[in-house]
């Protein structure tokens, strides 16, 4: 039904009308949705076929463009979300080309009087800015012109806007910003904003960040709060004021095109800015709420002020209240971790490993700004060392003060490392304050003292006896602890070590086996890719011990892998992907390490035959370069029967995916060749097999890059096979390549390795070749091919390097 013609714009009348019930319009909306963005673009058909796949009609097409920025001003928000992906589609499809008239749509609503159509030109405005957002500079002329009439608009909306601190009016100003982040995130179109307009833009950024929040909102869940809207907006144009002084307002950390603005920038606005900051950070102090994202923008900021001497000297007289009040409150474990332990432990370990959980952390934009400022000012490091230590001496403090300070001393350690006057104490401050705590009966203070000494894991130690006690502690931590997260952070904390220092690699030598069997049983309850890295370090680090215990290893890691791809939410979950990914990277470090320990690799062989089974018959893609490298690994030495079978499994493989994985079987082809040449002569389906996949991806559309690996698996055949009786092989080898050269061929790497099959035949046999060479008729040329090959040939000799 929706091919039919008037189909789209049906729909698009059911979503805008109020006579039809609510869950009827959502659903047409979901379905617009998905046809505009699989349907608005004209399709070419696929190689080999006459029929055009479908799209929407041209006609359709213009009464959707014609109607859908009304429908999305006059829809509710739910369906309003839906048309806006809709909007965005089109938008990336048609503009500037078949629809320049968006831009005069937008506008019109956005000067009209009834301030009830703003929020959804907004919305529309904001996808249009939103489709340029990661282009490069040149690319965005389309958008700049546009702006050229919409920034100064929006400049106007905002200043009669401020005034009213009302829901709705709140809710236009931060669609208003979100539009002006988009517009400057990676580019700050200098013809736009000259330093008149960017003085107004900034006094508007510093008056939404300065004002308060309306008292009423403390009436709200804490936990709520930072949604609502008045948050968001200080969230926004604190990410304004953030971005612009990272990127364009920090003379000596921007591209050229930026110096006069950057000079402009820190001169006029960033201390004035700054003065609303240290505000906030007061609040906070003062124990008032400030949102997290609102704090966290604040930090990063003041990450950058640190930097510069205008900014530091106003800064400076706060410092010392900002790194023990604010930072360091921010560095201590707190109620929402012990929460997050005690209910769910795997669920705090992800968050506390996870990047995009960082990205947005106030702990790590506190550490940040801590980290930068002992860096480059020389007075914050020995004043915070001081508050740090007075807490760990100070015998009745809050435990949780204790994990701050030594989070605060564990995030300086590079620092700490290279100042003489520190360098000393850090061995008997381990010695004192850290290695005691492994005895806590907290939980997260054994985890702390784990992650100081993964921080200090560089320190040279002069006592043999500290070092010793480090690695035990941490190895007891591992095997023994029975919280989860200390157990994972005392993995980390041993591998550091061991990679670090000599002699706790000759400590840990005797347990490596209960070591290992412990991180593959931690990385299989908690599925943490940082482990698998660790496994893999340690792999490197223990080579010999490893191959004894191999074979269990990776019936272990095996196992794992399995019941991963086996799990109901694989396909939703994408840290699974990253995990299963990590074993077979795993399984392949393993196989690497025991390589001349013939013996070993058979064992390990079936078993990685099972991994490499379960994934093709399950159809897992995204892991087919890995097991593909796996089979290479194990085809290395001498190919088994078994290994043979999976020449013919991998056909049909290869005729289902076809050519999307054919380079990444190459490595493992190029093995059947030259490491059992005997075995591939002597039953002529394996050539035939290996003949068809290069044949076929010759004849194909899969890519320069994918037929010059054909060719050259074409040529080593030749090479390996040369005296072996592959006679009748040659003229099939030799029509494939150069059919393929009378096609058009845009690289020369591709002409070259055509014609180095026809050489390699010379090489074979000349008379074998010349006979077919005289024999060979292309159709649009009844000539023999003998004089262009030798044409070619000559004509590319500067291509044949070495």
């Amino acid at each position: 039904s929706y091919k039919i013609i008037n189909f789209a714009p049906s729909l698009l009348q059911i979503i805008v009308s109020d006579q039809v019930e609510f869950p009827v319009r959502q659903a047409a909306a979901i379905y617009l949705k998905n046809m505009v963005t699989q349907y608005w673009p004209d399709r070419e058909p696929p190689p080999g076929e006459a029929v055009f796949p479908f799209n929407i009609h041209e006609n359709d097409r213009q009464q959707i463009r014609d109607n859908i920025v009304e429908g999305i001003i006059r829809s509710p928000d739910l369906v309003r979300a839906q048309l806006t992906m809709c909007l965005r589609a089109i938008i990336k499809h048609d503009f500037p080309g078949h629809w320049t008239a968006v831009v005069d749509k937008i506008g019109y609503y956005l000067q009209s009087q009834n301030s009830g159509s703003w929020l959804g030109s907004l919305l529309c405005l904001y996808q249009l800015v939103k489709t340029y957002e990661y282009k490069k500079a040149e690319e965005r002329d389309p958008l700049i012109a546009a702006m050229q009439i919409f920034l100064p608009r929006i400049q106007q909306q905002m200043i009669q806007l401020l005034p009213d601190n009302s829901h709705y009016s709140v809710l236009l100003q931060k669609q208003i910003l979100k539009i002006f982040y988009a517009l400057v995130q990676y580019a700050l179109p200098l013809q736009l904003v000259n330093n008149q307009t960017m003085t107004q833009w900034m006094e508007i950024f510093r008056t939404i960040i300065d004002r308060n929040v309306p008292p009423e909102t403390l009436q709200i869940d804490e936990d709520d709060r930072p949604e609502l809207v008045w948050w968001k907006c200080k969230k926004w144009a604190l990410h304004i004021v953030a971005r612009l002084f990272e990127r364009y307002g920090s003379p000596g950390n921007v591209t050229k095109e930026y110096f006069e603005f950057s000079e402009f920038f820190l001169k006029t606005y960033a201390v004035g800015i700054q003065q609303v900051l240290l505000k906030i950070l007061d609040q906070y102090r003062q124990k008032d709420y400030v949102a997290p994202r609102v704090l966290q923008q604040t930090l990063n900021y003041l990450n950058q002020g640190v930097i510069h001497s205008v900014t530091w000297k106003q800064m400076k007289p706060h410092i010392q209240s900002i790194t023990e009040e604010v930072i360091f409150s921010l560095m201590c474990y707190k109620d929402e971790d012990e929460e997050l332990w005690q209910e769910d432990p795997y669920e705090y370990i992800r968050m506390k490993f996870d990047v995009f959980e960082d990205y947005a952390s106030t702990t790590t934009a506190a550490q940040n700004l801590l980290y930068t400022a002992a860096k480059k000012r020389k007075e914050v490091l020995p004043k915070m060392m001081a508050y740090c230590y007075q807490i760990l001496t100070e015998p009745n403090i809050d435990p949780r003060k204790k994990d701050g300070a030594l989070h605060v001393i564990g995030s300086l350690a590079d620092i700490l490392l290279k100042k003489s006057v520190f360098k000393d104490q850090m061995e008997l401050m381990l010695q004192n304050h850290v290695f005691p705590l492994f005895m806590s009966n907290l939980g997260y203070l054994r985890a702390r003292s784990c992650w100081v000494l993964h921080s200090f894991s560089a320190l040279k130690f002069h006592n043999e006896l500290n070092l010793r006690n480090a690695v035990e502690l941490a190895k007891k931590s591992l095997i023994d602890d029975k919280e989860m997260p200390v157990k994972v952070e005392a993995a980390i904390a041993l591998q550091t070590l061991i990679s670090n220092q000599e002699q706790a690699k000759e400590y840990v030598k005797p347990y490596v086996r209960p070591v290992m069997q412990e991180l593959l049983h931690i990385v299989r309850e908690t599925e943490n890719d940082d482990l698998t890295n660790v496994i893999q370090k340690m792999i490197c680090e223990y080579s010999q011990e490893v191959a004894t215990i191999a074979v269990d290893m990776t019936q272990h890691l095996a196992e794992i892998f399995g019941k991963v791809l086996q799990s109901e939410e694989y396909e939703e979950v994408e840290d699974k992907t990253v995990m299963a990914m990590g074993i077979l990277h795993t399984i392949d470090t393993i196989l690497t390490v025991v390589e001349d320990h013939k013996e070993i690799t058979q064992q390990l062989e079936s078993i990685c035959l099972q991994i490499i089974g379960l994934v093709l018959q399950k159809h897992v893609i995204e892991f087919y370069e890995e097991i593909l490298s796996l089979a290479y690994s194990l085809t290395c030495q001498m190919i088994s029967p078994q290994m043979w079978q999976l020449l013919g499994v991998l056909y049909e493989v290869f005729q289902q995916d076809c050519f999307e994985y054919f380079a990444d079987m190459m490595p493992l082809l190029h093995n059947y060749v030259t490491v059992d040449t005997d075995t591939l002569l002597s039953n002529p389906k394996h050539l035939e097999i290996i003949y068809a996949m290069c044949k076929k991806v010759l004849t194909g559309d899969a890519g320069e890059d994918a037929e010059c690996h054909a060719a050259k698996l074409l040529e080593v055949i030749v090479l390996q096979c040369k005296g072996r009786g592959i006679d009748q092989c040659i003229p099939l080898f030799v029509e494939a390549v150069l059919e393929r050269l009378t096609r058009g061929v845009k690289t020369s790497e591709l002409r070259t390795m055509c014609l180095q099959v026809a050489i390699a035949a010379l090489y074979y046999n000349p008379d074998l070749l010349l006979h077919t060479l005289e024999n060979i008729r292309f159709p649009h040329n009844p000539e023999p091919i003998t004089a262009q090959f030798i044409n070619q040939w000559m004509n590319d000799t500067d291509c044949f390097l070495g």
